[in-house]
């Protein structure tokens, strides 16, 4: 985990991956990055873009990346710069590695058999493992992150398989963890999954263009059409031939991450036939069911708690309001070393509409506690402006433990849940009652989806 101090004592999200494939030799920049931006909130550290001619000479990968939002990094002449109609994208939360432009990616390698770009989400528990064994044989790594791990792998198996797809099925035979790639190599687009489907992938189409992307709110913002999931421990692979899919490492196990219904996934999009905005709204009810209160409004902390607070309202009957405005235009870059120097970031982000609270007793929602300090600092706020009550409602049962596939959990002993009970945790944040939705309440929300809700039960799939 990184020790650097966040804005919002949030899990943080994932990272975002986006590949695009045009058989008519439009330009792919402009594209990858439109659907970058649609990625944003998955990660806003560092991004990059590759891109290659499919019927160019083999080898002719070009690329850019850096640290800072997709709006900071790509601009006209940047991507007036990358030619080629095949591309792949990333935006990336540091998971592991450092945040620093050498771990930005794509990560672009050239090898004896070529080159190839690949873009990754998710975090492999066996990565150190494997990064130890190729470096007994000689392997150098340029980066400190487990996606060169995979890249890595991939080179080597090309050596003596006859196409890189079978590289890839022999690489994703030695992973353990959750993933989702897309990789690109001089002539193909290709996406993987994790057999599990712990990280989310789809597939998308416009006219004769293919796209894969992290979250179908991707799609929407390059104007194609949601195809269908990759579904998990599928390899599939776009060329000028067409999409042609192999299911070798598909299997009967699946364990969706829990988080991106929950908090991860825009409201807009839909993850394995699953609405998020709607799965929100059924927490939101769940929640209403469980812990009803006397009050006089209902609100949610901006964004992640908005949609689970109105179905909340739904609910309860009680009036939905916005309690908060939300200042967008505060960067993301500030460092808060101190405790009251991320209390100061929150009232900077975050203002109280004191009207709308002044004398109100409040249902508070949001999606989750992990140390605390955040919904404190929002209820402090709340009753210095007049509130009378506040009671928190969460739209995820309590963490407890750390996740290992790729979401920045803090570990245990930073996890307040993890060694105070519902009561104490009430008292610590100033809250007039506290309630979290249950751990059987998960299935309603996700119609039933297996899911991965280790952080929550300590159930490991892997």
């Amino acid at each position: 985990m990184n020790n650097r101090c966040e804005e919002f004592d949030k899990p943080k999200e994932e990272c975002g991956v986006f590949g695009i494939y045009h058989t008519d030799g439009s330009a792919a920049a402009p594209d990858v990055a439109w659907g970058l931006c649609a990625l944003q909130h998955r990660g806003q550290e560092a991004c990059g873009i590759a891109v290659c001619d499919p019927c160019g000479p083999k080898g002719n990968i070009s690329w850019h990346k850096d640290t800072g939002l997709v709006s900071e990094v790509f601009h006209t002449d940047i991507l007036e710069k990358l030619k080629g109609s095949a591309g792949v994208g990333h935006v990336r939360y540091s998971t592991t590695g450092a945040s620093t432009a050498e771990n930005a990616q794509p990560l672009v390698l050239s090898y004896l058999k070529g080159t190839l770009a690949l873009a990754h989400n998710g975090n492999l528990i066996n990565a150190q493992k494997l990064a130890q064994k190729l470096q007994e044989e000689g392997a150098v790594f340029q980066t400190t992150t487990d996606s060169e791990v995979i890249a890595c792998y991939i080179a080597r198996e090309r050596t003596h398989t006859s196409c890189v797809e079978d590289a890839i099925l022999q690489t994703a035979r030695k992973l353990k963890g959750g993933y989702a790639l897309v990789i690109m190599s001089p002539r193909k687009l290709i996406g993987v999954r994790d057999p599990l489907g712990l990280k989310p992938l789809c597939l998308g189409k416009r006219g004769n263009s293919y796209i894969l992307a992290s979250e179908s709110c991707a799609l929407t913002a390059v104007g194609a059409d949601f195809i269908r999931d990759i579904q998990p421990g599928e390899i599939i692979t776009i060329s000028k031939d067409g999409v042609r899919s192999d299911r070798r490492l598909v299997q009967e196990k699946h364990a969706h991450c829990i988080f991106e219904y929950i908090y991860f996934a825009r409201p807009d999009s839909i993850l394995d036939g699953i609405n998020i905005y709607d799965a929100r709204i059924r927490a939101g009810k769940a929640l209403a069911a469980s812990y009803p209160v006397d009050a006089d409004l209902v609100t949610g902390v901006p964004d992640s708690g908005i949609t689970a607070a109105m179905g909340y309202a739904q609910a309860s009957g009680l009036p939905f309001a916005f309690a908060f405005y939300k200042n967008s235009y505060v960067g993301r870059t500030f460092i808060k070393p101190t405790q009251k120097e991320r209390e100061s970031a929150v009232h900077l982000k975050l203002s109280i509409l004191g009207n709308v609270v002044r004398d109100k007793r409040l249902v508070l929602i949001d999606d989750s506690i992990v140390r605390g300090t955040t919904i404190a600092s929002l209820i402090g706020m709340l009753k210095n402006a007049g509130a009378r009550e506040v009671h928190v409602r969460i739209s995820s049962p309590p963490f407890l433990f750390p996740c290992y596939y790729g979401t920045d959990v803090p570990s245990n002993d930073q996890l307040i849940a993890s060694s105070r009970t519902a009561a104490q945790i009430c008292t610590d944040i100033g809250a007039d009652s506290l309630g979290y939705l249950k751990l059987e309440d998960l299935k309603q929300m996700t119609r039933e989806l297996p899911l991965c809700k280790a952080c929550f039960d300590s159930q490991y799939p892997v």
